[in-house]
């Protein structure tokens, strides 16, 4: 048998930058190390948070980083958009301690990408072995991998970890050249509908897209104060800090996209995404006037004609939001993994998890039946 050896570390910016992005590739940004440094930098996680880094790493055999996992000591359940409260109070309750519990995330980001970051995928085994050792070893109450890439959950499921089932809309690019492509794919009224929202939403205003050397501190300082007051309206509190904004533009330019709605020359409300090999991710949005429509404007429809002009596969626009639904974004499944060691309380969170599985599969099935692109392959009009 092999001999492999796991360490944990105190952060992901103190290690080397190459090295973690060597098995983070480059697919998705938010796994990526200027991504999860300026978290830490920012003093978004660390501290106080609540999330803890614990980056769990194994070492090949040339001495670099050849296996790694973005892993958070969390005294909370908050921010991770894969709700355990329940879970929580059920384990406290028996007289168990939940918290801490170890993480395994990109942080605030409820984005499906990979968990275990592989230059050498024959340590993927290894790794999840090491996760599992970390909370046996410390007594801790579980460990959970949330926003798996589904070609990683076999790997979990394989080292018996519980599987959890969700939904998110995504859209996805069917070779359009334009938005009016996009528009022909959708029923009559769904089309029309769309165009007076956008119309509507885009009445009196300019549209700005900012990406690269064009993003400026001051387009960080009106864009942070669009993020406090969404955040404030969510969660009581932003999670991330003023600090974040700037460095991620300063280490991340080229792959944000800010889209600002501008009146007079004044911005007024804005969404940030962050561009992917194949995906445009819409992350953060907020605004100080109340538009109508314009969040759809913003989060959905100019990420759509950013996807088709820049030939992307997908827009991925974040959690939650049933009305995506008729602006073309359909639901797809989402997972998440679950350590439990202790033996009864698996086989609770197991019973409830195949019970909550079929109730998201039928709703699932449900709303695919109810998209807004036509039934039949005549045009209409």
């Amino acid at each position: 048998m092999t001999e492999w050896v796991a360490r944990v570390e105190q952060g992901v910016a103190a290690l080397p930058q190459d090295q973690w992005d060597a098995c983070a590739g480059d697919a998705n940004p938010f796994v990526s190390w200027a991504f999860l440094a300026a978290l830490e930098e920012s003093g978004s996680v660390g501290g106080r948070s609540g999330w803890q880094p614990l980056p769990l790493l194994i070492d090949g055999p040339d001495g670099r980083i050849a296996a790694a996992a973005p892993l958070y000591a969390k005294t909370h359940s908050q921010g991770e958009y894969v709700f355990d409260h329940g879970w929580a109070d059920a384990w406290e309750r028996a007289g168990g301690r939940y918290y801490p519990k170890i993480q395994l995330a990109s942080p605030f980001s409820p984005v499906p990408g990979p968990r275990l970051l592989l230059r050498d995928e024959a340590f993927a085994p290894a790794l999840v072995a090491g996760i599992e050792t970390l909370v046996e070893r410390n007594n801790l109450s579980s460990a959970h991998a949330t926003f798996i890439a589904s070609d990683q959950v076999a790997l979990f499921e394989a080292a018996g970890w519980l599987i959890r089932e969700d939904s998110q809309f995504h859209w996805s690019n069917r070779g359009y050249r334009n938005f009016g492509d996009f528009l022909a794919d959708l029923s009559s009224a769904k089309r029309k509908n769309i165009r007076k929202e956008r119309e509507r939403a885009v009445a009196g205003l300019e549209i700005v897209h900012l990406t690269g050397p064009a993003l400026t501190e001051a387009h960080w300082d009106a864009f942070w104060t669009f993020y406090q007051d969404t955040g404030a309206r969510k969660w009581g509190r932003p999670y991330l800090t003023r600090a974040f904004f700037s460095i991620l533009g300063q280490t991340m330019a080229d792959r944000l996209l800010l889209v600002l709605a501008m009146r007079n020359g004044r911005p007024i409300a804005g969404a940030l995404n962050l561009i992917g090999a194949d995906t445009l991710y819409g992350r953060y949005w907020g605004c100080t006037e109340d538009v109508p429509h314009l969040h759809f404007e913003l989060c959905y429809y100019q990420a759509i004609d950013i996807a088709i002009a820049r030939g992307l596969k997908h827009v991925e626009a974040g959690a939650q939001g049933g009305h995506k639904l008729a602006r073309g974004y359909v639901p797809q499944p989402t997972y998440s993994a679950h350590f439990i060691p202790n033996a009864s309380f698996r086989r609770a969170v197991a019973d409830f998890l195949e019970a909550e599985r079929q109730g998201v599969q039928q709703d699932r099935l449900w709303l695919a039946k109810r998209t807004p692109f036509r039934k039949d392959d005549a045009a209409s009009a």
